[in-house]
Parts: C-alpha cells; structure tokens; sequence
C-alpha cells in the first residue's frame, strides 16, 4: 500500500481540523520513520527484484516502526503531541491516521508484520496479486477522497489530485528496482515530503477552509 495510505488523511480532514498536509505526514509516520532507521542501520530491508510481485522490498526487520505494538505506541505519542495543537479531536485523527498505516498494510503486505518486536509476523499477500492490489488500493484511496470533495471549494482540482497520485502508484511499477536501501530510504523521503508539500498547495488553493473543523472546539472549549 502507497498512495492508498493517504485515504484516512482525505476522509478525516474535517472532523479534527488538521491541516491535510499534516495529515499525510502522520498517515506515512512510520515509513517516514523507517527510512531514517534504515538510514541509520537500525531497520533492514532487502531489494530481491521478483520478491513479490508488486513489489522487490523483503521487509524483514523493522520491528520499530511497523511492528502492532509499535505502531500503537507511536499513534498514541503522536496523537498526544497532536492534541497540544488541535485539542483532543485533533489528536484522536491524528492518532488515528497513524494506526491506520498498519491496518492498510496488513492486505498487502506478505507476512513481515510483526505483531510485537520482530515476532508473530502476518500479512495477507496481496503484493502477489498486483491488480487486485491496485484496484484496492485505488479504491480505498477515492473513498477518502469523494469524502473530502464534498467540502472543497473546488473538487475537480482534488479529483485531478488524486488521479495524479494514482498515476505516480502505477509508474512505480515501470521504475528501476532502487540499487542499495539507502537509495530506497532517500527516495521514499523525498516522495513522502514532496507528496505533503503538494498536499497544503492543493488544499490551499482549492481544498477546504484552514479552520474547517474548528467549530466542535468553538461549542466546546474542553475539547472532544
């Protein structure tokens, strides 16, 4: 899962009244993280071209970023974090937009998840069904997206974007196989960035209002 990811970002932009661009960071948390682990030495990945068929990534050690448990951890800190800024309903979305990467992995992903440490690993495979998987994937990513449209000040420039991110999943699949993990981890930071610059000028110039969702926190000052 790639740009499917950022469905939760789309469809829970206007219960918490976070940014979208924020939004994108917190649902690619964990592989943002995993990239700087990978950088580091901590988190390993092998590139095994035909590993799947989707993809060449044997995900075999990342017990940090992607593992249950881990995952868990790091959307309550973040959602914390979150609701020092946009109150509790911001922080549950924010949380929430974390935990979602494991819970959309785990369809297509072979079995390298691991629930806790590096232990008890599942996944469902999908990546062997490359069609199947971008069909879901392509699914699950409009969902969010028709649910954002409704309150966008200009929805066909947010269909035109997430056709285009569609676009950029497929020709993933006509790239060169990336010749080192250090080459994976710089080009998936630089994709995740990039995508979250996007998203603010999209949501700036014709996505919804900075404040939508504030109102909740207007009615109730305490929060959710």
């Amino acid at each position: 899962m790639f740009v499917g990811h950022y469905a939760p970002s789309f469809a829970l932009r206007r219960t918490g009244g976070v940014p979208l661009w924020v939004l994108f960071l917190a649902v690619q948390f964990v592989d943002v993280l995993r990239a700087f682990l990978i950088l580091a030495g901590v988190e390993k990945v092998r590139i095994i071209e035909g590993f799947t068929a989707a993809s060449p990534l044997d995900l075999y050690y990342m017990p940090y970023t992607h593992s249950l448990t881990a995952s868990i951890g790091w959307a309550l800190a973040l959602g914390w974090i979150g609701s020092l800024i946009w109150r509790r309903r911001g922080g549950v979305v924010i949380g929430l937009c974390v935990i979602s990467h494991w819970i959309l992995d785990l369809p297509v992903h072979v079995a390298n998840l691991p629930l806790w440490g590096n232990e008890l690993k599942v996944g469902f495979g999908l990546w062997n069904h490359p069609v199947i998987a971008f069909v879901l994937e392509a699914g699950v990513l409009l969902t969010g997206v028709a649910i954002y449209a409704r309150h966008a000040r200009s929805k066909v420039p947010i269909w035109i974007f997430a056709i285009v991110l569609l676009g950029i999943q497929y020709s993933n699949s006509l790239m060169p196989v990336p010749e080192s993990a250090r080459q994976l981890a710089v080009m998936a930071l630089a994709s995740y960035f990039g995508f979250a610059m996007a998203a603010w000028y999209v949501e700036k110039k014709w996505g919804q209002q900075p404040d939508t969702g504030h109102r909740w926190d207007t009615l109730h000052p305490g929060g959710g």
